[in-house]
């Protein structure tokens, strides 16, 4: 039985080795020049993807099930974009599209 988790083992080992690897080579070639202006853009500019990722993880179903969810679907989707909205001004406010 327990031989059928074996290419799994091999799997995870190959992902953990890969991952390691890719973050000695990043923290041993890559520049490193950290200051304050220089962190809050990295914030910012995560924030962003993770809040727009988020999005479009939930948009897929919201559309599929729409037709059954009704109004209450509807309502609670357009509070959801508008949370969404508000921290995008969140993200445009504090300069997080400025590439400069």
């Amino acid at each position: 039985m327990l031989e059928s988790y074996v290419p799994l083992l091999i799997y995870v080992l190959i992902v953990l080795g890969l991952i390691g690897a890719l973050v000695t080579l990043s923290f041993v070639l890559g520049p490193s020049k950290p200051h304050k202006k220089k962190l809050a853009r990295f914030y910012l500019t995560a924030m962003l993807f993770i809040i727009f990722d988020v999005e479009a993880v939930f948009f897929y179903p919201w559309a599929v099930l729409l037709r059954q969810l009704k109004w209450f679907g509807l309502i609670e989707m357009l509070v959801f974009m508008g949370i969404l909205l508000v921290a995008l001004a969140y993200v445009w406010r504090n300069g997080g599209f400025d590439w400069e």
